[in-house]
């Protein structure tokens, strides 16, 4: 529809009511794909009204008063001042009522190219702004909770974390430093290091035991959270589930054992997404914490990470060490208990 480019950006303030014993509400109006969008004003949607079903209950007057055909209880109000949103609905009104065709044939291509359309705007907006807006909505809480819960889906496969109890306190140093919520070692299993929901961070064993600076260690749990801020590691669980996985979360707060046993054995064999290197000399420079020795561990070369080494942030400066040599030392034997 030609008339409703121009309207595609537009918003207005509005009262909704969606039924005649509810209590009005100070709602967002916005023209979508043949729709209109109400939404609260957190940005939240609370519906959406087909453009071609939309009815004026007092043309002319004001405020304009408008409810979705067949259903006068549900209303939506608008004052005079939001003028450029009341004419942009009535143009689209009057260019939807122009366009419908006459009884027979046509009439009933219309009502399936309706039905087309919003079953196109159902499958193709719908499991997108579903999963945004589950992803916004999921308190930390309960990401950590999700998280935990995954690690130990994965643990089924990999083993135990490693863990004592002198080195559970040095790691929690570790995270600190990072920035991140909680740093595990695993004895096997995993290629190098992933994330999980709720700022858990897993690291191969290798990248501890097999060198002599911490900061190789730390530059790990650094591109892990640096992935974690380009891809959404619950958005990621999420995709992975689908939407009845999504729908499922965001109303009832939790996920399918099935569903994260099947992504955990997805992330221990998927190849992870690469981060580019300006992303991660950000995320080095945040933490003060020189990306060199993370990058030569990963190419003793040199060559596939020159950007981590060249540009490298803290290259020069005094740095506060990572951890103490006795720190590194006694953590380097986690696995060993």
């Amino acid at each position: 529809m030609t008339a409703l480019k121009q309207y595609e950006r537009l918003e207005a303030s509005g009262l909704w009511r969606p039924g005649p014993d509810d209590q009005r509400r100070e709602v967002i109006v916005s023209i979508g794909n043949a729709t209109l969008t109400i939404t609260d004003l957190n940005d939240r949607p609370l519906t959406h009204w087909s453009l071609a079903a939309v009815d004026r209950q007092n043309p002319g007057e004001f405020p304009a008063i408008y409810n979705p055909d067949g259903d006068p209880g549900e209303t939506l109000e608008m004052e005079e001042a939001e003028t450029a949103m009341i004419e942009a609905v009535e143009t689209l009104r009057s260019a939807i009522d122009r366009a419908r065709p006459r009884p027979g044939r046509l009439r009933w291509a219309s009502v399936l190219a309706t039905i087309a359309l919003v079953a196109a705007v159902l499958f193709l907006w719908l499991p997108g702004a579903l999963l945004k807006h589950t992803v916004a909505v999921v308190p930390d809480i309960q990401r950590i909770a999700i998280g935990r819960a995954l690690l130990g889906r994965i643990e089924r496969v990999t083993g135990p974390i490693c863990t004592s109890q002198s080195s559970d306190a040095i790691l929690t140093r570790l995270s600190d430093r990072t920035g991140v919520r909680q740093v595990a070692v695993m004895s096997s299993g995993i290629a190098t290091s992933l994330n999980l929901p709720g700022g858990i961070i897993l690291l191969n064993r290798s990248l501890i035991e097999d060198h002599e600076d911490p900061a190789v260690a730390a530059g790990a749990i650094l591109v892990e959270r640096a992935r974690a801020g380009q891809l959404d590691p619950l958005a990621e669980l999420l995709t992975y589930g689908g939407p009845v996985t999504t729908f499922r979360l965001l109303t009832t707060g939790k996920l399918p054992r099935q569903t994260l046993d099947h992504f955990a054995e997805s992330l221990l064999s998927a190849p992870r997404p690469v981060v580019p290197d300006d992303v991660l000399l950000a995320t080095f420079a945040q933490s003060a914490i020189a990306s060199t020795p993370y990058a030569y561990a990963t190419d003793i070369t040199g060559e596939t990470v020159l950007g981590l080494i060249e540009a490298d942030p803290m290259a020069g400066r005094k740095l506060e060490p990572v951890l103490s040599d006795r720190d590194w030392v006694q953590l380097q034997s986690i696995c060993d208990n």
